[in-house]
């Protein structure tokens, strides 16, 4: 099953969230604003506060693969759809219900991986899963980028539309789930205990700068380098290749709590060091420091993963942990509305400073956290 459940994150990641790195630059094309993209990219961050915890729920109660199949269908026509939205609303919907299926097809691969009962290495486990989940998008803007040289923005997504229709397919064998009766009160005590709330804390000011990459990052790179649509994307991809080898790297350790938490701080820092030091005027220079982020978010993404999966008990862990996805994504919605606006009208660098000196700063907070309160 862990493999199937790869070969889909894979091109599931692939296909949508490329598509979130690149979109921008479509969306300039066609006249948005600044404040246009921010609400649109709120739009795909309010969308996990929608469906995040009823996703978990049923998941916990009733179903997995048909939550998965529905969404990979959905992702496929929305697609399709908006290869020929040209305006403002029409985008808008449709980017709240890509986003929709798309955090229903989050939840619903955690749940499935989290409550597989397979023995193995917990690092192993958890730093491939997020390996095949960010090697997605490193292959996708840079497919994508190339794609875009040669037509239009049309093109690509009506390519991607077709990928996702036929992985479809290899989803027909995901039926051997166990479910459980949770109320919601299980889910309220799972949520207001201390350390939930403060790792939930931790994780909502990760989730800001991920507006980022979603609002002016592209911009930025095309207006402080001068690169075009394939430079951006193999720029791009550069950094993501490094956080998918820095998840695998993650996986290769063998499991050791101290040791993660030592990790998943150095990590933090790494993240927010790195994103502020890319704004640097040398293309190249940037880029080394791109990479630094990116390593640091790819090991985040492993270990944050890992402490999700021991906060929880496997028959309430699809509701919890869409509640921790929710929250953590309403960081990442009230970051858009923040740094789009902010980049777009003073200069698209300042949201990489702010964000990364936060991220610095949420260092500290998990070097306190995770020395006094055990996870």
């Amino acid at each position: 099953m862990h493999a199937r459940i790869h070969f889909i994150n894979f091109f599931r990641k692939l296909t949508v969230t490329s598509l979130l790195f690149l979109m921008p630059l479509h969306f300039l094309k066609i006249g948005l604003s600044g404040l246009q993209i921010g609400a649109i990219i709120s739009l795909w961050a309010l969308a996990p506060l929608l469906i995040s915890f009823p996703t978990g729920w049923i998941n916990d109660r009733v179903s997995m693969a048909g939550v998965i199949r529905a969404a990979l269908l959905a992702e496929s026509l929305l697609l399709l759809v908006m290869a020929y939205a040209n305006g403002f609303y029409l985008i808008a919907a449709a980017f709240l219900c890509l986003g929709m299926a798309n955090n229903a097809l989050d939840v619903s691969f955690n749940s499935l991986y989290y409550k597989d009962e397979k023995v193995m290495d917990q690092n192993r486990k958890y730093g491939i899963y997020v390996f095949w989940i960010s090697l997605g998008p490193a292959v996708g803007v840079v497919g994508g980028g190339f794609l875009m040289r040669f037509a239009d923005f049309r093109v690509l997504l009506l390519v991607f539309a077709a990928i996702l229709f036929l992985v479809l397919l290899a989803t027909r064998r995901f039926d051997h789930e166990k479910f459980h009766v949770v109320s919601l009160g299980d889910y309220r005590r799972n949520l207001f205990q201390t350390k939930t709330l403060l790792f939930i804390l931790f994780v909502f000011i990760l989730a800001l700068h991920w507006s980022v990459e979603g609002t002016v990052y592209s911009p930025f790179l095309q207006k402080a380098f001068g690169l075009d649509n394939l430079q951006v994307s193999y720029y791009m991809s550069a950094g993501l290749f490094f956080l998918s080898f820095s998840a695998f790297l993650v996986g290769l350790l063998k499991f050791n709590l101290r040791a993660n938490k030592r990790l998943l701080v150095l990590a933090m820092f790494l993240s927010g060091a790195g994103l502020i030091l890319m704004v640097h005027s040398n293309v190249y220079v940037s880029l080394a420091f791109r990479v630094v982020h990116e390593i640091g978010d790819g090991a985040l993404g492993a270990l944050l993963t890992l402490f999700t999966a021991r906060l929880f008990e496997k028959r309430t862990i699809g509701g919890s942990a869409g509640l921790i996805s929710a929250i953590s994504i309403l960081g990442q919605m009230a970051g858009a509305l923040i740094f789009s606006p902010l980049g777009y009208r003073h200069g698209l660098q300042y949201p990489f400073l702010i964000a990364g000196g936060l991220l610095v700063l949420n260092a500290g907070f998990g070097a306190v956290l995770f020395r006094r309160i055990e996870y």
